[in-house]
Order: C-alpha cells, then sequence, then structure tokens
C-alpha cells in the first residue's frame, strides 16, 4: 500500500511525519501533502476547497502512485473524501483520524454549528480571505494536558486555514458508494471534533479504532495511530 497522509486545518503535511515513517518502517509508501496556501510563503487569498481536492489527486497522479489509501486527520476528511471520488482504480481505501465526515452540502463552517457565524465573519474581514487560530484556543481545544513546550512548539508550526477551505462543501455521495474498505481511528479525549467520533464513523458505517491521546495525538501518540491505521 502507499499511505497519502493529508493534514488538518493549519497544519502541513508535517504532522503526519511521526506516523509516516512508523508506516514506511512496516514496508509501505507513505506521502505527506500539504495543502496549497499553507506552506511558508504561500498566497492563501482565494483558495476554495476545490483547490484542495484538486491538489490530493493531481500530486497521486503525477507520482503515479498506486493501491492508495488516502488517510485525512480533522478537516483534512473532507478534501480526501471529494479525491476519493476522482482517484478510480488507484485507490485501495480511505482512512480518517479524528476526522470530518461531511453530510453532502455541509461545509466545516456550518458543521461548527453556532460558531458557523463567527468563523464566516473572520474570514471575511481578513485582507487574505485567511482564519487563524490562538494559542489560547489550540492549547485547549487542540492540544490539551500536554506540556507548554511542546504546546507552543506545534503552534509555532501552524499557518492561517484559507477561508474557502472552511466555507465550501462537497456535494457528493458519501465513500461508502466507492465499496472501498474505510477505517475510522479516534483519539479517545478528543475534544475538537465537530461532532462525537462515533457518529462521525457511523457516517462512513463503521466503529471507531480508538487509540490513546487528544486531536494531535498522530504527534502525541504516532505508534498508537500508526498501529491502527496499519491493522485494519
Amino acid at each position: 500500500m502507499h499511505y497519502v497522509f493529508i493534514p488538518g486545518a493549519w497544519h502541513g503535511g508535517w504532522s503526519w511525519h511521526p506516523v509516516g515513517h512508523l508506516i514506511r518502517e512496516a514496508g509501505h509508501g507513505a506521502t505527506a501533502l500539504t495543502m496549497p496556501g499553507l506552506s511558508l510563503g504561500d498566497d492563501p487569498a482565494g483558495l476554495r476547497l476545490s483547490d484542495a481536492v484538486d491538489h490530493i489527486v493531481a500530486e497521486v497522479e503525477r507520482r503515479d502512485l498506486r493501491e492508495v489509501v488516502l488517510v485525512g486527520h480533522s478537516w483534512g476528511g473532507i478534501p480526501i473524501t471529494g479525491a476519493a471520488h476522482r482517484l478510480g482504480d488507484r485507490l485501495a481505501g480511505l482512512a480518517y483520524f479524528s476526522a470530518f465526515i461531511p453530510r453532502p452540502g455541509e461545509s466545516m463552517a456550518a458543521a461548527m454549528g453556532p460558531m458557523e457565524g463567527f468563523i464566516t465573519d473572520i474570514i471575511a474581514a481578513s485582507p487574505d480571505s485567511t482564519i487563524g487560530l490562538d494559542f489560547a484556543a489550540f492549547q485547549q481545544g487542540l492540544m490539551p494536558g500536554e506540556p507548554e513546550a511542546l504546546q507552543r512548539l506545534v503552534f509555532d508550526q501552524l499557518m492561517p486555514q484559507p477561508g474557502g477551505y472552511m466555507l465550501d462543501a462537497l456535494d457528493l455521495p458519501g465513500v461508502h458508494t466507492l465499496g472501498l474498505p474505510v477505517t475510522y481511528v479516534l483519539a479517545e479525549d478528543d475534544k475538537a471534533l465537530a461532532a462525537p467520533g462515533t457518529e462521525l464513523a457511523a457516517r462512513v458505517g463503521v466503529q471507531p479504532v480508538l487509540v490513546p491521546g487528544g486531536h494531535e495525538a498522530l504527534l502525541t501518540s504516532p505508534n498508537s495511530v500508526a498501529e491502527a491505521i496499519l491493522s485494519t
């Protein structure tokens, strides 16, 4: 298999490196992609969700990857769902890690319920139509309970998220229609999901595989996350 890792909002491919190295040590291919606009020096203005989906598809095709398992973290569950419908026989399966599973027509912002208006307003007020994340919100929501030095190290890698990535939605049937194996790995102490992890896993017709840790367990418990991805 060749595992293609897609990061969550504000993150880059770097966030998947600890898991990716373990996947490679197990004898598989591993590629971690950073979405357009989220590398240092990128221009995020005007990017839409379709640009992220296009990037995944283009990179898989450019690298001529086969037997691909798309793996998405958090927001990354949305673009891998879109890409899965376009990769045809290159695709061998999907794995969602503490990821959002979109309903048809539901954006990441809409999934946040009462926060949707706040997110929309922040993006509209930003000169480059992005939305950032402050350190307190990161500490409390994405990485609670970890040493502050580690929280700061991870936070300092984050980039503002292109607004279109949060506001746009897919209008596609569920991935169960593709007839591919699907795994949902859930960090048992995750406090950052837009809906309960069991509910999100049910949207793709599976029971979640639990791993220790919170939303950033791909960095804090990479062995458990890698084992869970490989075991299903």
